[in-house]
């Protein structure tokens, strides 16, 4: 086994905190601050008034902000982008924030006080509490809502079609019938047992551990979760029935997620990253091992799949990012180095990455744009992914994240808008700018990061 502990429960490790939190709201309500981003002739810039800024032109702030400056030369490349700022902060008292789940104009989060809550346009909306177990993961999966729990179960739920304010559940999986079928008939129920060498019966449809992670297929029509008990399981959407169970790890799984190709990305706290084929045979779905794309000492924590560039991301106990490109045959691609602590979450949208870490902060790395027209690539050039922004404000480790398009990008610019949710109790919402230049840092604090600029060959 390796490093389960700090796979595992990253409340067991020990921390940084900052000494000094937004202030205490009341219990019923959120804490929510704006920066106002809008020019004020005769003014200080709003954004000398956030709390943290990953990266703007010092000529932006009074004062610059003095542990990061960009390495972009400002009279060769114009200025075409907007700061990446901290746009607001929300905060309750009632338990760390595990989950998190955007669409369109609605934001869900999940915590370990068993409540799901729905926000639009940064204000509550609605909110549903399942019977047991911290919420784990949020999937969306067309009407219906999908969440894990630390009780192994994973409950589903609709928006009542008479309120859009009401959230009902409609089913717990496995589902009842399914205990039925497999106490009558297992043999049948649970053929492919017999045919996949990785699946294991002994733990059957249902995962006797916490669930870590959910996950869509490409084609949403399966949904994928992954335990501590070691497996994965296949479900599907239309009927809730569990198609396939398997052992996919010596250890607990921390990720899932349905890649390209037809194939899935696990990874465990065991140290490997496997990669799983899917065939559809007949009225069949199975999974069979292709290959291990790593295998280190310490925990893999997260994964990542940029579909457009067929990458795959994988974030580990140690602070590193690994990556692999299917146009270079799987082979890995390089490090991205830069936390100083657990990576626990990874996202991929657009040319960015986000990785967050138990360390507090959240990296932006940006790759190489592939045929941009122009002759040079946008990640820095080279074939190499540069760190675009560093984003902090968080009192503990960033344990989730979700991204999505900012509608209100200016012509030409593809910005982001990131959610972020911490065992700090808080959720924080960022805008970030894919034009923004690389940088580098010249501060001797040791969660300001390196001293140099943070590449990675491909």
């Amino acid at each position: 086994m390796h490093n389960k502990a700090s796979s595992r429960d990253t409340n067991s490790q020990n921390f940084p905190k900052h000494q000094t939190v937004e202030t205490d709201p009341d219990p019923d309500i959120y804490d929510i601050t704006y920066v106002d981003v809008s020019p004020s002739v005769g003014s200080t810039s709003p954004l000398s008034k956030s709390p943290w800024i990953a990266h703007v032109d010092p000529t932006d702030l009074e004062p610059p902000h003095s542990g990061i400056k960009s390495t972009a030369s400002h009279t060769r490349e114009p200025k075409n982008y907007s700061p990446n700022i901290l746009m607001g902060s929300l905060f309750r008292e009632e338990g760390h924030i595990y989950s998190l789940a955007t669409s369109g104009d609605l934001l869900y989060t999940g915590s370990d006080s068993k409540n799901i809550r729905v926000w639009k346009n940064q204000t509550e909306f609605s909110s549903f509490k399942s019977n047991s177990g911290l919420v784990k993961a949020i999937v969306l999966a067309g009407d219906k809502i999908f969440t894990g729990h630390q009780d192994g179960k994973i409950r589903v739920w609709k928006v009542s079609s008479k309120d859009s304010n009401i959230f009902r559940r409609i089913g717990t999986m496995p589902v009842f019938r399914d205990y039925i079928r497999n106490s009558i008939t297992p043999s049948s129920y649970f053929s492919f047992m017999r045919k996949n060498p990785t699946s294991t019966s002994a733990q059957g449809f249902r995962h006797v551990d916490a669930i870590s992670c959910l996950t869509l297929s490409e084609d949403k029509k399966l949904l994928y979760s992954g335990s501590w008990d070691q497996t994965f399981k296949v479900w599907r959407i239309s009927d809730l029935r569990c198609l396939e169970s398997v052992k996919a790890h010596d250890d607990a799984v921390n990720a899932v997620v349905s890649g390209f190709d037809g194939l899935v990305f696990s990874g465990s706290a065991d140290g490997t990253v496997k990669v799983w084929r899917r065939e559809d045979q007949a009225k069949e779905t199975k999974h069979f091992f292709s290959e291990t794309l790593l295998k280190q000492d310490c925990a893999v924590t997260a994964i990542a799949v940029d579909q457009s560039a067929t990458l795959v991301y994988c974030g580990s106990s140690d602070g590193t990012v690994n990556f692999w490109e299917r146009d270079n045959n799987m082979k890995n691609g390089g490090v991205l180095r830069g936390h100083k602590l657990a990576v626990l979450c990874l996202v991929a949208a657009g040319s960015l990455l986000f990785s967050g870490s138990a360390d507090l902060g959240i990296r932006v790395w940006r790759r190489p744009e592939r045929g941009d027209g122009r002759g040079e690539d946008l990640g820095g050039g080279g074939g190499e992914h540069v760190c675009i922004a560093v984003l902090k404000g968080h009192a503990g480790p960033v344990k989730c994240m979700a991204v999505e398009r900012d509608q209100e990008s200016v012509s030409g610019e593809k910005r982001w808008i990131v959610y972020s949710g911490s065992l700090d109790r808080s959720v924080k919402m960022w805008r970030v700018s894919e034009s923004s230049p690389p940088i580098e840092y010249q501060s001797s604090d040791p969660f300001d990061g390196p001293t140099e600029l943070m590449v990675a060959p491909s």
